[in-house]
């Protein structure tokens, strides 16, 4: 039993329990979360989101094109206080390959995101998050994994009171 224990705890499938004997074999996290597969797409989402970064002209005139659509994925409480005039909200939290397609339908569409780190305000409701931490680099890898490859991104910082902005309030 010992060894069938100490061979259980070597392949990491064994969680303790405070009673000797009534250990439980479970699978480790492996099975359903691979950081080093998050590493390598965020690898290759490098190079590809360089040449992805677009202007608040570009940003504002693709917006108006067909089959396209501003994504934001703040908080949902964030993006009813202010968003871009015309996005629609899905909160990055919220991704999952069904949630994406209900909201983007085609996942040819072309898709422009943006960020509390796009605007110089900070203030309510883009409060600025650490650099490294961005929303944006977190939603680019994340729709390019789920397998939209027509995202841009807002590569510009601006003052959401601006009116090329075209910032709704709440």
């Amino acid at each position: 039993m010992r060894t069938m224990i100490a061979l259980a705890a070597a392949c990491g499938l064994l969680m303790t329990s405070p009673a000797l004997g009534q250990e439980k074999l479970r699978p480790t996290t492996d099975a359903q979360i691979d950081y080093q597969g998050f590493r390598g797409l965020a690898d290759e989402v490098e190079a590809y989101r360089s040449n992805r970064l677009v202007s608040l002209a570009d940003f504002q005139r693709m917006a108006r094109e067909p089959n396209t659509i501003i994504l934001d994925a703040r908080s949902a409480d964030a993006f009813a206080a202010g968003h871009i005039q015309g996005a629609v909200n899905l909160p990055f939290t919220d991704f999952t390959d069904g949630s994406l397609g209900d909201v983007l339908r085609d996942p040819n569409a072309r898709i422009l995101i943006y960020c509390n780190n796009n605007f110089s305000n900070n203030a309510q409701p883009v409060i600025l998050k650490r650099l490294e931490l961005a929303l944006n680099i977190q939603t680019f890898i994340n729709l390019y994994g789920y397998g939209y490859r027509n995202v841009y991104e807002l590569g510009e910082v601006v003052d959401f009171t601006d009116a090329e902005v075209r910032w709704v309030r709440g």
